[in-house]
């Protein structure tokens, strides 16, 4: 699946290598030659992938990794940093910043995006196109298809997306405004009511197959998928 990822490198030539092997992959690349102009854009919308070049001009990448860690806003976005130091120290010292993944130049494109979808994997599944299945329900993000108990069902792009982030997020409640930020992004401003909306529109296309109880409400709280009978 398409993400959006930030790139912060400073050098042209790198840069533009790089972009154009993501964007050749179908990703949107937003570019940001420092620290404060990644910041900049961040706080205007965030990215799924932060790609982070160890010695920018200014704050190194050491330095906006350990920002984006201390935010909350900003603290689970996934960073891989890239780097010609590859020293033991320097690794390490990457990811106690707050790195999911060190990645030394020089490095393959295919090995760039294997790493990127490996980190969305772990940090962002609803961002892959992985096939899911939980509770008699079935997923698929690459045909954009979604099948209950052998019954087609069909979804709008918003329920779809809704589906997708709760089936890959099992068991946990998630508040109206964390779905806004994680289905809609943070940077559409929209009224969490909108949330309570579209929950029974996937419901009520649900309810034929009669999995619309996996899409349970929390009183007071949010909403969560489960497919626990207990």
């Amino acid at each position: 699946m398409a993400a959006t990822i930030l790139l912060v490198e400073d050098e042209p030539a790198i840069q533009e290598l790089i972009a154009f092997n993501l964007q050749h992959a179908g990703h949107l690349v937003v570019r940001s030659n420092d620290a404060e102009q990644a910041l900049s854009l961040v706080r205007h919308a965030l990215p799924d992938v932060v790609l982070l070049d160890w010695m920018l001009p200014g704050a190194s990448g050491v330095e906006l990794a350990r920002r984006l860690r201390a935010d909350p806003r900003t603290r689970t976005i996934p960073i891989i940093m890239l780097t010609a130091r590859a020293e033991e120290g320097d690794k390490v010292l990457g990811l106690e910043a707050g790195a999911d993944d060190y990645v030394t130049k020089p490095f393959s494109p295919r090995e760039l995006l294997a790493r990127i979808k490996a980190v969305l994997r772990r940090r962002a599944p609803q961002m892959t196109d992985d096939v899911v299945e939980a509770g008699g329900l079935r997923l698929d993000p690459q045909t954009h298809r979604v099948t209950g108990l052998d019954q087609t069902i069909s979804l709008g792009p918003t329920e779809f997306r809704l589906l997708h982030f709760l089936m890959t997020h099992p068991e946990r409640v998630h508040t109206r405004s964390h779905l806004l930020d994680q289905v809609w992004g943070d940077h559409v401003f929209v009224e969490e009511r909108t949330v309570d909306v579209h929950i029974r529109r996937l419901r009520a296309a649900l309810e034929p197959s009669r999995l619309d109880t996996l899409v349970q409400t929390v009183r007071g709280t949010g909403y969560r998928f489960s497919a626990s009978t207990d």
